[in-house]
């Protein structure tokens, strides 16, 4: 695990993957980008539904990818391949003409260099980080919404001044400084990914089927409704009566709201047993669902998908923790970016349905009612996780 040339740096691991990951968090404020694009490239709700779908598929696609890349390159080359793949794409959609290229550049390019990025940098961690494993796996998973609470006001103030154009250009540049700085940092953590898990086999015991299919299951139905809420915040609280300022600061309510739940999940995971937390994530989110449904508004709609935010959140943390309660060190990125496809499934499958939906009626109630649903299945099949049992870890090499 430690690099031959140095000692291992946890700090300069946990930089790393702050600096790498929380710019990516900005696929959570793709709402942000949904009116200025349709005005700029003639597209409807729908078409954009379709370009954050791509992006989840091919977040995935980087995810599943990652694990087998440890061993192709050191680990700053592989992160500043993450890095680059992320800057050309966002450049890509900067200059988009139409969707094609905007599909491109967003969704394949920006969905394939942050899904790799996400799960190498999870992989560094965990490797390097052995307490608190709970916490620090909330902390990583937080920064994706932590990245968009910053970027939702700071695109939405740039695209009012300068325009969309602008703020997709300045994106890119900073994913640009900010992935250089994350290589230095990787550079100097000591910490070398083919050495911890080139070559570690998955035991027949290990493997745990019935126990990943349920938390994969948990996880799609909570990031159905949680990546509804994400992709079009600031379109459903505007289809709720809201003004464009709620929109968008109603959004950056509604992304930290997730950050710190994330984080706060798996803190949780620490003391309180998985299947708890993860079934009173998913009975906040369907409270969320339910007010809205009642009560519909644009104030009541910032607090209902923060609601809806909150039990997304908490379940992204539990799941991030429990892969590291019932799995190995080791085999922490390839048993994440597997479970991880639940959440590019989700992402794929309501926002699109979503947008759809919006298009033929002009509203969200449908869809609210569908996320409603999820939860509420969601809450009876997390009771059925696994409260501990963790695989018994080897001797940490010297």
């Amino acid at each position: 695990m430690v690099d031959p040339n140095g000692r291992l740096r946890p700090w300069r691991v946990l930089a790393a993957a702050t600096a790498l990951n929380a710019p990516v968090g900005t696929l959570y404020a793709f709402s942000v980008f949904l009116q200025p694009l349709e005005a700029l490239l003639g597209l409807h709700r729908a078409d954009l539904a379709v370009v954050f779908a791509l992006a989840a598929a091919f977040f995935g696609v980087g995810m599943m990818l990652a694990p087998a890349l440890y061993r192709i390159g050191s680990t700053p080359r592989l992160v500043l391949a993450c890095a680059a793949a992320n800057t050309l794409g966002i450049a890509l959609a900067a200059t988009a003409g139409g969707l094609v290229q905007l599909a491109v550049g967003y969704g394949v390019l920006f969905g394939l260099g942050g899904g790799a990025a996400y799960i190498l940098t999870q992989q560094m961690v965990n490797l390097a980080v052995t307490s608190r494993q709970g916490l620090v796996n909330g902390y990583i998973v937080s920064l994706l919404p932590a990245g968009a609470m910053i970027a939702a006001p700071t695109f939405g103030w740039i695209i009012r001044e300068l325009g969309v154009r602008a703020a997709l250009g300045g994106f890119a540049a900073t994913l640009a400084v900010t992935g250089l700085a994350s290589a230095w940092l990787a550079a100097g953590a000591g910490i070398s990914l083919a050495g911890a898990t080139g070559g570690v086999a998955l035991a027949d015991h290990e493997r745990r089927r019935a126990v990943f299919w349920r938390l994969s299951l948990v996880f799609f139905l909570a990031a159905s409704a949680g990546l509804m809420v994400l992709s079009q915040a600031a379109g459903i609280i505007t289809a709720y009566g809201g003004a464009a300022p709620l929109a968008v600061y109603g959004t950056t309510f509604i992304t930290a709201t997730i950050a710190a739940a994330r984080l706060g999940g798996g803190w949780m995971v620490d003391w309180l047993a998985i299947p708890t937390v993860a079934a009173g994530a998913n009975a906040i989110a369907l409270a969320g669902n339910v007010v809205l449904t009642l009560w519909p508004g644009p104030r009541v709609a910032v607090i209902a998908l923060a609601l809806v935010g909150l039990g997304y959140g908490l379940v992204s943390g539990v799941t991030a923790a429990a892969v590291a309660v019932y799995w190995r060190r080791a085999l922490y990125g390839r048993m994440a970016s597997r479970v991880y496809i639940a959440w590019s499934a989700a992402a794929i499958v309501l926002p699109i349905v979503a947008g759809r939906l919006f298009d033929l009626t002009q509203g969200y109630g449908s869809a609210v009612l569908i996320a409603g649903g999820s939860n509420a299945l969601g809450l009876v099949v997390a009771l059925g996780l696994p409260r501990r049992g963790a695989m018994p870890e080897p001797p940490r090499a010297s």
